[in-house]
């Protein structure tokens, strides 16, 4: 049971992950009489939102500021004053994240850029680290570079399809098509 504890508190991007998809799941079906493409993927995107961009972007924020130490030597980094920095950036990025789960086109669009640029730029600075130094660290080469490379992916798909079914909704104004 600890290892168990140990990697879902260690591969947190993983399990808010799941745990969103979980959540959406359970709306979809509890609501599968009345299944549009528009509510599905808005069902997902939401929970997304909240879990993976709010959740887990908060959890990552307190971990670089309150457990800096912990956090850096997660990643195979000495500790820095820069923790502070990234703890700050991704306890905004979490904020804005529990704000998507409405359904606003802008704020989802600023949300997918802002998170997706850092993430890449994150996944090139691991990416270094591995070559240069060899530095394997589970916080450096494991489920964290994968995610810091498929979640902005994941963002941009979901982006998409949100506004192309939300788009194709009939009987919506003009301004509730776009956000």
């Amino acid at each position: 049971m600890e290892n168990f504890i140990h990697f879902i508190l260690s591969n947190f991007t993983l399990t808010f992950f799941v745990i969103g998809l979980i959540f959406s799941a359970f709306v979809i079906c509890k609501n599968r009489k009345s299944l549009t493409k528009a509510f599905i993927i808005e069902n997902i995107f939401k929970y997304y939102c909240f879990w993976v961009h709010g959740i887990c972007w908060i959890y990552n924020g307190i971990m670089h500021t309150v457990f800096h130490e912990m956090a850096a030597g997660f990643i195979g980094w000495e500790d820095s004053p820069f923790q502070m920095e990234v703890g700050y950036a991704s306890l905004g990025f979490g904020l804005v994240g529990l704000l998507a789960i409405r359904n606003d086109f802008g704020l989802r669009l600023a949300l997918v850029i802002s998170t997706s640029v850092f993430l890449l730029g994150a996944a090139g600075g691991h990416i270094y680290e591995i070559i240069a130094f060899q530095n394997y660290a589970s916080g450096n080469a494991g489920i964290m570079l994968w995610s810091d490379i498929l979640l902005p992916i994941i963002s941009v798909i979901l982006l998409y399809f949100s506004f192309r079914y939300r788009k194709a909704t009939p009987n919506q104004t003009y301004y509730e098509k776009v956000g």
